[in-house]
């Protein structure tokens, strides 16, 4: 079990990838800057963690997009055409942006995998608990899923993921877990295994893309690194080392869930939060009940 039981006040968000599977769109944007109704998908990540508690937020960002970068620093130009022209709302709202967390941005020069880009943020978590936001999930939910990890590694003080029950047919796109206790939604983890079949899966819960990472994790995938062959650096990897001596647990997060990176995905969760907008749902409602599809 880690000993080191510090507040988590630090999030890693990996956003440097591609995102080829909304090509042309991604070409010069972020496909985390994408919009979900008038937000891009990353700020849901950060007003989730601000709401989580967390103060200090580090963008694993590609030199190529500077869009999200852009996006959360203060532009005082902006601020001053805002008040020229009167726009209280907006000038509000920019405010408020400027003032959700501290950021931190650091390059990550190749595609090397998911645990290359956690590690890109070693000396900025320092030897701290930290969470790991990846761009694609979004969660409705009454508690926010990454405090919900929050509340589960407050108990235990070891890593813990966020899971998701999906169709067992699924689970051929998924990390999937293999289970060796269960108390409700927690359970502690025996293995974890990539993409399995369905008819050889262990379980039908996946693993999505919210973690909490103790800085024990964080040396193991350190080390793991020697065990891929395509040089890239994998979390699963990592956890998968962690866990032979150290307790891993995963939790079954409540809520709604949506991948954003795909493009299915990304219209659900579009439709979903346009419905739940103030000034926008009950006429889309309408829209909607109107198509004759």
């Amino acid at each position: 079990m880690a000993t080191n039981h510090k507040k988590i006040t630090k999030a890693v968000i990996p956003v440097a990838g591609l995102g080829t599977r909304f090509f042309p769109a991604t070409k010069a944007v972020a496909k985390e800057m994408l919009p979900i109704v008038d937000k891009p998908c990353v700020q849901y990540l950060v007003e989730e963690c601000v709401k989580s508690g967390i103060k200090e937020i580090i963008f694993i960002i590609s030199k190529e997009k500077p869009s999200i970068k852009k996006h959360f620093q203060t532009n005082e130009k902006l601020s001053k055409l805002l008040k020229e022209k009167n726009k209280k709302e907006e000038l509000k709202t920019l405010k408020e942006l400027d003032k959700l967390a501290k950021f931190y941005y650091v390059f990550q020069d190749k595609p090397l995998g998911d645990g290359h880009a956690i590690l890109c943020a070693k000396k900025l978590v320092k030897n701290e608990p930290f969470a790991v936001l990846f761009g694609d999930d979004i969660w409705d939910s009454k508690t926010p899923a990454i405090l919900q990890l929050i509340q589960q590694y407050n108990k235990y003080h070891s890593p813990i993921l966020a899971l998701e029950k999906i169709p067992k047919t699924d689970t051929k796109k998924y990390g999937i877990v293999d289970v060796k206790s269960t108390k409700g939604r927690l359970s502690e983890l025996k293995n974890l295994i990539e993409k399995p079949d369905p008819k050889n899966s262990p379980s039908d819960l996946a693993v999505t893309g919210k973690y909490i990472i103790t800085p024990e994790l964080l040396k193991d995938l350190e080390k793991a690194t020697s065990a891929t062959t395509d040089k890239e650096i994998r979390l699963i990897d990592g956890m998968r080392k962690h866990i032979k001596t150290n307790p891993i647990y995963g939790y079954e997060i409540e809520g709604i869930r949506f991948d954003t990176g795909d493009k299915l995905g990304y219209l659900k969760a579009v439709t979903h939060f346009a419905l739940k907008n103030p000034s926008l749902g009950k006429d889309f409602k309408t829209y909607i009940k109107s198509l004759d599809l």
